[in-house]
């Protein structure tokens, strides 16, 4: 196989693992909001369970969920997994990485002074207008740092979908080297990684520089 044919064939696997990171960032982000939320419930059993999921979504391999979705219906219900194998992929990051924004936001929001809130309750401000206009910018601004590593791990991440036979580029790396029993398809593979993380680290950089409205 020709480098340009590997560069085309590899490029259309790079194209599907950008979708699954797309349709990642687009669930967990939001998703990971709301699950910090649950977690500063004031009604215990609501926190216990958000801390039970946080807890089992970071303490064992995203693999090992991938695999759970991908097969549970099966084993657990019967169900056929035809056609299961993206949704399962889907499900698996999305919630994943809600688990980990989760924190993050939650750790932003705990960053922000008392007083804040008290001087926007003073100001008459609702609890909706005091986190969205006084907080919650705040909170964006102290976690981008936290928010770009993750964003960047993302990216990496993208190569576990071959754990469901998901063609995106390390599993075309890894089928293009085995049969042409050359390494340059892992070489092609890891300069688009790089070069995906190096897009994710320029745009979370100028959105953050964005946001140094102290200068």
């Amino acid at each position: 196989m020709t480098l340009s044919k590997m560069l085309s064939t590899m490029s259309v696997g790079m194209l599907r693992a950008c979708g699954l990171f797309a349709l990642t960032l687009a669930g967990s982000l939001p998703l990971g909001m709301v699950v910090a939320f649950l977690r500063k419930s004031r009604f215990a059993p609501v926190r216990w369970i958000t801390r039970g999921f946080i807890s089992l979504m970071r303490g064992t391999p995203l693999m090992l969920q991938l695999l759970a979705w991908y097969f549970g219906p099966y084993y657990l219900f019967g169900w056929s997994i035809r056609g299961w194998r993206f949704p399962a992929l889907a499900i698996g990051f999305i919630l994943n990485y809600a688990a980990y924004f989760a924190e993050i936001y939650r750790g932003g929001i705990e960053s922000i002074p008392v007083g804040q809130y008290e001087a926007a309750e003073v100001l008459g401000y609702t609890k909706m207008q005091t986190f969205m206009r006084i907080i919650l910018p705040q909170v964006v601004k102290r976690i981008m740092p936290s928010v770009t590593n993750e964003v960047i791990t993302l990216v990496k991440d993208t190569s576990l979908a071959f754990t469901l036979a998901y063609q995106e580029v390390f599993s075309l790396a890894k089928q293009i080297s085995a049969s042409q029993t050359s390494f340059m398809p892992f070489v092609i593979a890891g300069v688009f990684y790089f070069a995906a993380n190096y897009l994710v680290e320029f745009v979370m950089g100028r959105i953050e520089k964005s946001m140094d409205y102290y200068k």
